[in-house]
């Protein structure tokens, strides 16, 4: 019984290693792709009132300012993985603040 017990706590520890591995390996999108994605979902939230233009404009400025840094990180012969993460928490704190921004009912026109 004993053997068993241990066996089964065996293969779920070995499982939920290779879960959380699997989770980790996720796909990592391109900065073109992720600034793409971004900027189109500036565009669709003013369009659609959900954020008003001046909080479009301060998006859009930090935008620009993590995309100047992606250049000068570029100018140094590519981006090693130190700065590629750096470009990754900064686009995911603009990703935040989009939809903080989107959602805070500021911008809507009723």
């Amino acid at each position: 019984m004993k053997k068993i017990l241990i066996a089964a706590v065996a293969a779920m520890t070995v499982g939920a290693t290779l879960a959380a591995g699997a989770a980790q390996a996720a796909p990592w999108t391109p900065i073109n792709a992720r600034q793409a994605m971004l900027e189109q979902r500036i565009n669709m939230a003013q369009r659609s009132h959900r954020i008003s233009y001046r909080e479009a404009q301060g998006i859009r400025a930090e935008f620009r300012q993590i995309a100047r840094l992606e250049y000068r990180y570029r100018r140094t012969g590519g981006l090693q993985n130190w700065e590629r993460a750096d470009l990754d928490r900064r686009f995911d704190a603009l990703s935040m603040r989009i939809r903080y921004e989107s959602r805070d009912r500021d911008g809507r026109r009723w």
